[in-house]
C-alpha cells in the first residue's frame, strides 16, 4: 500500500521532474540525472535514498537537501525520497538528536562534561534562533563534531538494514499469498 502511494506520487510530480531537467542550467548535468534509478522506486534505489537522507539529516543548516541531491548522485539513490527523508531534522527533534550525538560523541572523549546541565538559550523570535542554535554547536565542541558524524553513520546504516529487510518480508508475503491463492484454485 505504501508503495502504491510512494509511485503514485512520483507519477504525480514526473512532469515536474521533466520541468526541472529542460531548465538550462540542469541540462548541462542531464546525463548523471537521467539515471532511473535517481526517480524510480526499487529496492535498492529506495533503500539507499533512506540512507542518504537519514545521513545528510545531520548535517547542520539548511543545505540538507542539497547535499542528499549529492549523496543521491554518488550512489544512485532515489532524490525525491532522500530529500524527503532530511525532513526528520526539524525544529522540534534537532535538539533531542544533538544531546544524542553529544552523549555518542562522549563515548570517545570521556572527560566531556555530561549533557544535563546545558540547554539551548531561549530567543526571542526565530531569527534569533539559528545564531543561539549555532553558538550552542560550538560550545559543545568535538564530543559533538564525532558524534554527529556517528549518528548519521549510524543511522544510515539502521535505515538502509531497515528498508531491505522490511522490502524482503513484503516480497515473502507476497510470495506466500500468491503460493496460497494458486493451491486454493
Amino acid at each position: 500500500m505504501l508503495r502504491r502511494w510512494l509511485q503514485r506520487l512520483t507519477a504525480r510530480f514526473s512532469p515536474v521532474i521533466d520541468q526541472v531537467t529542460s531548465h538550462p542550467f540542469v541540462r548541462r548535468y542531464l546525463p548523471a540525472l537521467a539515471d532511473p534509478d535517481l526517480w524510480h522506486m526499487n529496492r535498492r534505489s529506495v533503500s539507499r535514498a533512506v540512507a542518504v537522507g537519514l545521513f545528510c539529516g545531520m548535517i547542520p543548516g539548511p543545505v540538507q537537501a542539497l547535499f542528499a541531491l549529492g549523496g543521491c548522485l554518488l550512489v544512485r539513490a532515489n532524490v525525491p525520497l532522500a530529500i524527503v527523508t532530511t525532513f526528520y531534522t526539524n525544529p522540534f527533534t534537532i535538539v533531542p538528536l544533538y544531546v544524542v550525538a553529544y552523549e555518542y560523541g562522549r563515548l570517545f572523549f570521556p572527560g566531556a562534561p555530561a549533557s544535563a546541565g546545558w540547554s539551548l538559550p531561549a530567543s526571542a523570535g526565530i531569527a534569533d534562533w539559528f545564531p543561539a542554535l549555532w553558538q550552542w554547536m560550538a560550545s559543545l565542541g568535538k564530543p559533538l563534531a564525532v558524534g554527529l558524524v556517528l549518528l548519521a553513520v549510524t543511522l544510515a546504516a539502521v535505515g538502509w538494514s531497515a528498508v531491505r529487510i522490511g522490502w524482503r518480508c513484503h516480497v515473502v508475503r507476497a510470495w506466500q499469498r500468491r503460493k496460497r491463492e494458486r493451491s486454493a484454485a
